[in-house]
């Protein structure tokens, strides 16, 4: 029987010393259910020591990462209180090879119970906002299947998220579907691409987020955030580096590493 605590605790562990380890699957089959189940070990370690989940994120919203890692539908992972960044600041947590990536989030502004199957998601949100995602696998190279990465929350490490427009003005003036993103480096772009890549058209994260809360028993309470996933690949997030995102129509987000 598999012991999700005991590879939960590892998973914690690199995290919290940024020691990467070996993929749990290395050890033996892990299906994707005991996978979710080793991440709600895991965010409960984290919530023990009084971080509080406030989102949910998406994974494999872009078709070509998807393709490249053989699967045919999204991921979802939490994010919590002490993973947010202010914008314009960095990340104070360990972190092992961080990776970034531009992305939207959405904001809930009314709770949803997401296994009511009249629910809608999308009419619950208030607010929209360009954000910035740090993924950082705690697997060594950061080389992982499909079950390691779900198991360690989706290689959720930290986010920050830029000025928040209201929902329907931006729905009304905007076509979210296809708004032109930028990723900077140092002042320098080191990815283009358009929110056209969430899954098409990111307002489809919101029912695909719905779904997998339901499926895996995530809470959407008013307030939440969700990170719709990445509208351009991620790109290494070295130390004393600034990463600015811009999405047009909804501003900029950035952050600054530490050196």
């Amino acid at each position: 029987m598999t012991d999700f605590d005991a590879l939960a605790a590892r998973l914690d562990e690199a995290a919290r010393t940024a020691g990467a380890v070996p993929q749990l699957t290395r050890e033996g089959p892990l299906s994707l259910a005991d996978a979710y189940a080793v991440q709600r070990a895991l965010v409960a370690l984290r919530t023990a020591r009084g971080d509080v989940p406030v989102g949910v994120k998406l994974g494999f919203t872009s078709k070509a990462k998807a393709a490249q890692m053989g699967v045919f539908d999204v991921v979802a992972g939490v994010v919590t209180a002490r993973m947010r960044i202010a914008d314009g600041a960095g990340p104070d947590f360990p972190l092992i090879h961080p990776r970034i990536e531009p992305e939207i989030a959405f904001r809930l502004d009314a709770d949803v119970d997401p296994a009511a199957p009249a629910a809608d998601l999308t009419s619950a949100v208030g607010a929209v906002a360009p954000a910035l995602e740090i993924i950082d696998s705690r697997y060594r190279d950061f080389s992982f299947t499909l079950e390691d990465v779900v198991a360690d929350n989706t290689s959720a490490a930290g986010f920050a998220i830029g000025p928040w427009r209201g929902f329907a003005a931006a729905s009304d003036g905007l076509d979210l579907g296809n708004l032109g993103v930028v990723l900077e480096v140092d002042g320098v772009p080191a990815q283009t691409g358009s929110t056209a890549a969430i899954l098409g058209h990111p307002l489809r994260a919101l029912a695909a987020t719905k779904r997998m809360a339901a499926a895996y028993g995530l809470p959407l309470p008013a307030g939440s955030v969700i990170l719709a996933g990445a509208a351009t690949a991620a790109v290494p997030l070295a130390a004393g580096s600034v990463v600015e995102a811009t999405v047009t129509g909804l501003g900029r987000v950035t952050v600054q590493r530490p050196s």
